[in-house]
């Protein structure tokens, strides 16, 4: 009778453990941890802090099992500028924000389970707030990768790990050629890796 009852709740739990559905519409609520990356430039550099990024994403299933998201992400962090002997050129004025806004993609994996792993990639713009230049806007992507615990009620949680981008023009260089000087268009980017956890919930439930 025990391996009866065993079955069934197995049974059942397959039943519960569908693909994610086309045309499923779904609120993300994000929280996560961005750890800290250092920015050179040509005499000095800077650093993002690390610390909590949150955020809130509306996900759409266009087929079973790929989405399309907007969703926008906010990391209140510091960010300190050094000079070339090393000494900070913003103290006690470092408080900064990355804003981020992106539209992702993402593709997940039925494996026959109520996990389902899952990658993805967006791309879109960061708004960065600094107390010295105000309100900034530059290119911005990610790409992202964890898994998702699905449940019978609409709530799911995915457990993720990102790697998130912003690039932005700081100057120019300038080159002597055969036809003379040429000026080429300064970047640098942030590269910063987080680990978060989402959760969902399915309005099509």
């Amino acid at each position: 009778m025990k391996k009866y009852n065993l079955l069934f709740v197995i049974f059942l739990f397959s039943f519960f453990a569908k693909a994610q559905t086309s045309n499923s519409f779904l609120l993300n609520l994000y929280g996560g941890y961005a750890f800290q990356d250092k920015v050179e430039y040509d005499n000095s550099y800077a650093y993002v802090e690390d610390g909590f990024e949150y955020g809130i994403g509306l996900e759409y299933f266009f087929i079973d099992n790929s989405s399309v998201e907007l969703k926008y992400n906010r990391l209140d962090t510091k960010l300190p500028l050094y000079g070339p002997l090393g000494t900070q050129l913003n103290a006690g004025d470092d408080k900064g924000a990355l804003n981020y806004i992106l539209l992702d993609y993402a593709h997940y994996f039925d494996i026959g389970s109520n996990v389902m792993p899952y990658l993805g990639a967006g791309a879109g713009i960061t708004i960065l707030e600094t107390p010295q230049s105000g309100n900034e806007t530059y290119f911005a992507w990610e790409i992202k990768g964890g898994v998702k615990i699905k449940t019978s009620s609409p709530f799911s949680i995915n457990l993720n790990a990102y790697l998130q981008s912003m690039s932005a023009a700081v100057g120019t260089s300038y080159y002597w050629t055969y036809y003379g000087p040429v000026g080429v268009t300064d970047f640098v980017a942030t590269y910063q890796f987080g680990l978060g956890a989402t959760l969902s919930y399915d309005f099509s439930k």
